[in-house]
């Protein structure tokens, strides 16, 4: 799975997937609505700051330098299949 906008694809591709594609990181895998559902519920603006913060595992901002605010969140959107 990949964002069909390109410049998402390349954010996803170079930060997301190395932790949101592999089970053992703790991290909610791309597409699994159960893993994100919980999440979510706490709303995307919560979800947003976390991955700008970082929360347990995840370093502040994913590794994802490159990313802007409205990056997280279509990307957020993106892997809890939103």
């Amino acid at each position: 799975m990949q964002p069909r906008d390109t410049h998402l694809a390349q954010l996803y591709e170079t930060s997301c997937k190395a932790c949101h594609t592999v089970r053992d990181t703790g991290a909610p895998l791309t597409g699994d609505r159960n893993a994100w559902d919980p999440r979510w519920a706490k709303g995307e603006q919560e979800l947003t700051r976390n991955a700008v913060a970082g929360l347990n595992g995840m370093p502040p901002g994913g590794q994802c330098f490159a990313c802007k605010p409205e990056d997280y969140a279509a990307l957020i959107r993106f892997m809890a299949g939103r």
